[in-house]
């Protein structure tokens, strides 16, 4: 059964009124690959009745009064994109569609969703608090660079006027929040949850805290918004990350550390809710929701990435620490989709940010975090981060057991520098025999080693060595597969004279990209805060960085001419 989204729901279920009423971004596709779908679950299974209002009307507010006044808490999220993402390209022109709106119809989101639902709901309902959450809400946290305003905003939670603010993955932070407000304590005292954000006239009461530049200051000088940034990177760890505080006019907001990762159990219980694993019903009329397509038949493994990829938002959301789900639980779920009446024998994927990130540990994870000032992959494998290789092999090969699995393909993006050593002989092996499509997805990003540099990716040699490999397996298992080559135009640290060089490797090859993107900055990733200071924040060096539309095309041109 659905969550309720109507009044009809509601009487059909005995509600009176919800404890909690979720407002989203995207339609309501009830999936663990849909954050509104699982903080819903999460929070049914905690034993609170929840209610969901998905792309409301934002220009009244009658939407958001369609399921009348909760109990508890309006949670507000525009959805699993940032809702500028979702709207405009990289180069700022209106997206024609939506994959996450009913018939891929563009429009059905506000700019800036999180600040104008929440409004809306507060016009609805004045005394009722606002949690917000999701991904556009947890890397707009602080003081941030807006690249579609072309300069450093406040803190969404004051923007929006939200009573309190989750980021990471949210769902310890929702049922928390909703626990303890049941219990009769106000949303404004709760000052002590890990993984929320929120705003104080005074920040006296938080010990051993870290100030950060104010807003004023890191808006007035890019020097102090590169010191606030490496603060804020250096404590983002959920072990020994500070509680940081910044002003912002005569108020403190005070991000508390993140949350802990959750443990292999906790990720099993909330994988293992009661999904309908399908749009509502509602949207059968437009044809259906089509981002839904590309993870209907796959199977979310694990959560984090130690990559570090400095123009993903991955760090500051899910963080660097793997958290992976068992076996056994991924064997019921995928025995579950097999199944269903529309199953037609493959499984499209099994895998999380970086598929062949499953089960890899570090002695360190659980005790001390990830370690400061070090990365995981970059200029190699730190000898102390363990690969789930064989586990992942058991994993397939249970699942290649299941009936009526014919396929088991890999969907998601790989790290190719881990697949280059004689660890990964196995892996590749079974990886090339069977598990790929016909295309496998890897990411480059560019081959001048400077900007690879600028963007924590390994030397262009690693990449070389991984095309050669991949070649000389699938001439091994008797194949003929091709890689998807993701590329960057534009990156900081990128002219023109880098452009040519990568577009001289591509006529060497006979390569003909598919798959440029033109640099987009993201709010609070390291690249945004190379474009908007045009300095590296961790050496000082000034950068060069293609602002001008006329720069960015010029290269996008030379690179797929």
């Amino acid at each position: 059964m659905f969550l309720p989204i109507s009044e009809a729901d509601l009487k059909e279920r005995g509600l009176d009124r919800l404890d909690i009423i979720l407002v989203s971004g995207d339609a309501y596709v009830d999936h663990p690959s849909y954050a509104a779908a699982v903080i819903g679950r999460v929070l049914e299974d905690a034993n609170f009745s929840v209610g969901i209002i998905a792309q409301p009307d934002w220009r009244k507010k009658g939407d958001f009064m369609k399921l009348g006044r909760p109990k508890l808490f309006f949670g507000v999220t525009a959805g699993n994109l940032d809702s500028m993402v979702a709207n405009y390209t990289a180069n700022k022109r209106i997206r024609n569609d939506d994959d996450y709106a009913p018939g891929g119809k563009a429009g059905l989101r506000p700019d800036r969703a999180s600040i104008v639902y929440t409004n809306r709901a507060k016009e609805a309902f004045p005394d009722i608090p606002v949690v917000l959450g999701g991904l556009e809400a947890g890397m707009r946290r602080l003081a941030h660079y807006d690249y579609w305003d072309d300069k450093v905003r406040r803190s969404i939670l004051l923007d929006s006027k939200a009573d309190i603010l989750t980021f990471g993955n949210g769902e310890r932070q929702a049922v928390e929040i909703a626990r303890r407000m049941k219990s009769g304590e106000s949303v404004k005292a709760l000052d002590d949850i890990r993984g929320t954000v929120i705003v104080r006239n005074d920040a006296g009461a938080f010990k051993g805290h870290a100030a950060i530049p104010s807003f004023e200051e890191v808006s007035a000088d890019k020097e102090n918004y590169n010191r606030s940034f490496k603060t804020i990177y250096a404590e983002a760890d959920p072990f020994r990350g500070k509680t940081l505080v910044q002003k912002h006019g005569e108020r403190f907001v005070i991000q508390l550390p993140p949350a802990l990762p959750l443990d292999t159990a906790e990720l099993d219980r909330i994988y293992e809710l009661p999904y309908e694993r399908a749009w509502h019903p509602v949207y059968d009329k437009d044809g259906g929701v089509p981002g839904f397509a590309t993870v209907k038949f796959s199977v979310i493994s694990h959560r984090g990435c130690c990559g570090g990829c400095y123009f993903c938002s991955l760090y500051l959301h899910q963080g660097r620490i793997i958290q992976s789900r068992s076996e056994a639980s991924i064997v019921k779920e995928v025995k579950a989709l097999a199944q269903r009446k529309d199953f037609r024998g493959t499984i499209t994927d099994i895998g999380g940010p970086t598929a062949n990130m499953y089960r890899a540990e570090c002695s360190h994870w659980k005790s001390a975090g990830s370690c400061r000032g070090k990365s995981c992959l970059i200029p190699e494998k730190c000898k102390n981060l363990n690969l789930g290789y064989s586990e992942t092999l058991k994993l397939w090969r249970s699942i290649s057991e299941i009936r009526p699995v014919k396929h088991l393909f890999i969907g998601s993006g790989l790290r190719y520098d881990l697949l280059v050593d004689k660890y990964s002989d196995d892996y590749m092996e079974e990886l090339c025999a069977l598990h790929i499509s016909g295309r496998l997805k890897v990411a480059p990003e560019h081959s001048v080693d400077e900007v690879l540099r600028l963007m924590n990716k390994p030397s262009f040699k690693i990449y070389e060595k991984f095309v050669k490999r991949f070649e000389d397996m699938n001439r091994k298992v008797n194949k003929k597969q091709y890689l998807v080559n993701y590329l960057i135009s534009s990156h900081p640290g990128a002219g023109s004279k880098e452009a040519k060089r990568l577009a001289a490797w591509l006529k060497k090859k006979h390569i003909h990209p598919e798959q440029i993107q033109d640099y987009l900055p993201l709010p609070m990733t390291i690249s945004s805060c190379m474009y908007y200071t045009e300095k590296d924040p961790f050496t000082g060096k000034g950068l060069y960085v293609a602002k001008k539309p006329g720069e960015r095309k010029a290269q996008r041109a030379l690179i797929q001419r």
